[in-house]
């Protein structure tokens, strides 16, 4: 054995091949990679640099839902528009419907002004025709207290025309139920005979006798309607056409008659007229 084997040697272990290959392999790998590099970089700054920035591509589905996306848009600016032009129109006409109110309440009152007017002036003139029918029909006699029934009835007027009708029935039948033109009883006489006056009266004796104003039997004028029997009760009716007279639908022995005051006494009166 050798005098130096035990020292332990100072020389570096060898490397395999395959190893000393691998890295070699490497170094290359590198250099090359190190050498491209360094021809582009040269060929770049050579050469200007661009840069192209490619935009999406639309999809068909994507146009169809913005096309109708604008087309909504459009519809719903059309619509308020619309309605627009629609809440001025009737805002409008609501003015010009209350201008319109206006004009037609205005008219209508004055209408009815006129109207009341018109009906007072009548009323005045029938009070008027009245008066002077009853100084026609109630002529008072120079002793007084008396009145004449001579005095012909007027062709016109509210008691004339009620007098001259009862005075053309005369002698006409008495029937309980009738109502002319030949044939009565006595409140249907009575009712037509005011009719022709204009004044609507209740068809029977009981209720003729509440209407108008009471008047008794002491201050009678011509055309007051005379009851027997109480008021609201009255079982007969009859017409006072002066001189103490009456004319009414008696009974079915007389008929249409013109009878005294003083042989048959009225319980009451009223004055319609």
């Amino acid at each position: 054995m050798s005098h130096t084997a035990h020292i332990p040697s100072h020389r570096k272990p060898r490397r395999s091949a395959s190893k000393i290959a691998l890295r070699a392999g490497v170094a290359g790998g590198v250099l090359s990679t190190l050498a491209v590099a360094a021809a582009a970089g040269t060929a770049n700054a050579a050469e200007p640099v661009s840069e192209t920035i490619e935009m999406p591509t639309l999809s068909t589905d994507l146009s169809a839902q913005i096309a109708q996306s604008a087309d909504a848009t459009q519809q719903a600016a059309d619509t308020y528009e619309s309605r627009a032009e629609q809440d001025a129109a009737a805002s409008k006409a609501a003015k010009q419907a209350k201008e319109d109110l206006a004009k037609a309440e205005k008219k209508a009152e004055a209408e009815r002004k006129a109207e009341a007017a018109a009906k007072k002036k009548k009323a005045e003139e029938e009070r008027a025709s009245r008066s002077a029918d009853r100084t026609s029909l109630s002529t008072q006699s120079a002793g007084g207290g008396s009145t004449t029934a001579d005095a012909p009835a007027p062709a016109s007027g509210s008691v004339g025309a009620v007098i001259g009708f009862l005075k053309a029935q005369l002698g006409d039948a008495y029937v309980m139920g009738a109502s002319g033109p030949n044939a009565w009883d006595c409140s249907s006489l009575v009712q037509a005979a005011f009719k022709q006056a204009g004044v609507d009266l209740p068809r029977v004796s009981q209720d003729q006798s509440t209407m108008g104003t009471e008047v008794g039997t002491s201050n009678l004028q011509v055309g007051d309607i005379l009851y027997w029997g109480g008021k609201g009760s009255a079982y007969h009716v009859g017409v006072y056409i002066g001189n103490g007279q009456y004319l009414d639908a008696a009974n079915p022995g007389k008929g249409v008659v013109i009878q005294d005051l003083s042989g048959y006494p009225a319980s009451g009166a009223v004055r319609v007229l």
